[in-house]
């Protein structure tokens, strides 16, 4: 473990670990624990991994592919009728230039944003309860499909970097009943015409514990530590992973969020994150004694959905304008964006 008071960067990685997590679904502990080490080591050095032997189908992958085209192929003034600026839950369609991050920049994508589905009416929140769904059956059908299987992935994950941390298998599951886990089917138009500059999505890191990303095309770049940004290529039936704020938090600095970008797309291309969360009354504070290691926990505990809920509302027009006219609060003790993590300044 560090011993400073602040994230410690990343190796001056060149590319991205690759894990087989098939062992992770084993009877055997021995076989999870070694899939584990390997996961703790990617986590440590680099924040971004591969991932292979996830259990996901091909044909659910490329279902949601399929869904995905044809709901972008829509006109502007359809997909508008499902604007996630009416929804209770913070889900629906996300038109290009709706969210912004901190340096400024407008991203150039649009997205469809689908949360945990949270039905019951009792202990729903901001960003939990009902997904605004497009009226289209086989769009709700497939996209579900995913999602649930992304979703069962995302357990054996929780359970792996618990090994990785020397902590108990379910110590991260048993924070994970419902959560406010969001997959977004993002698209990013190709433009032959735009500036080389032009970012599809500005540099930032994940809010939440880790993410699973299925890409369809390269794009995605990673921050090292030696400031340097690594382009992330495709591999084929695999997923990208990287750690989150929260994880950051939880590991108290051992494993730390890396910053990542999208610049310039050169062809049409659609990412499909799934933003791995605990429960929303989740208090988040580091899990291991820090103290033992001669160090002091670095970070103060967030509760996890108000962390999610106050991150979002200074990324969205939609929510920066509802607090502007004082519809809604930002919660108590709330962080400004990029408050986590090794970002080295490179933005650029």
């Amino acid at each position: 473990m560090a011993s400073s008071n602040t994230p410690s960067a990343h190796t001056a990685f060149t590319e991205l670990p690759q894990v087989d997590i098939s062992g992770l679904r084993s009877s055997d502990l021995q076989d999870r624990l070694a899939v584990a080490g390997q996961l703790g080591k990617a986590a440590r050095e680099v924040g971004f991994l591969y991932i292979t032997g996830h259990g996901i189908e091909p044909a659910l992958s490329e279902n949601l592919k399929a869904r995905t085209r044809d709901f972008f192929a829509q006109p502007l003034a359809q997909k508008m009728r499902y604007y996630i600026g009416q929804s209770v839950n913070h889900s629906g369609y996300v038109p290009e230039g709706e969210e912004q991050f901190g340096d400024g920049n407008i991203d150039h994508k649009e997205t469809y944003d689908v949360n945990f589905d949270y039905l019951p009416k009792d202990g729903r929140r901001p960003m939990l309860g009902p997904t605004q769904w497009p009226d289209d059956d086989a769009f709700k059908r497939d996209v579900k499909a995913y999602y649930e299987a992304a979703l069962e992935v995302s357990q054996n994950l929780f359970r792996g970097f618990a090994l990785a941390l020397g902590l108990p298998e379910d110590t991260l599951t048993k924070l994970v009943t419902t959560p406010p886990s969001q997959l977004r089917l993002i698209h990013y138009p190709f433009n032959a015409n735009a500036p080389q500059d032009r970012p599809g999505i500005g540099a930032h890191t994940d809010y939440e514990c880790f993410t699973i990303l299925l890409p369809t095309a390269p794009g995605l770049e990673v921050l090292n530590g030696a400031g340097e940004w690594i382009d992330v290529p495709l591999v084929d039936n695999a997923f990208v992973i990287n750690i989150g704020d929260m994880l950051e938090v939880l590991s108290n600095g051992e494993f730390v969020a890396t910053s990542h970008r999208v610049r310039k797309v050169q062809e049409e291309r659609y990412s499909f994150p799934l933003f791995c969360a605990c429960d929303y009354d989740t208090v988040i504070s580091p899990l291991l004694d820090a103290k033992e290691a001669g160090n002091q926990n670095r970070y103060t505990a967030i509760n996890c959905g108000e962390h999610l809920y106050a991150q979002t509302i200074q990324t969205f027009q939609y929510l920066k304008t509802k607090l502007e006219q004082g519809e809604i609060q930002m919660p108590e003790g709330s962080k400004g964006l990029s408050s986590f993590g090794y970002h080295s300044g490179a933005q650029g």
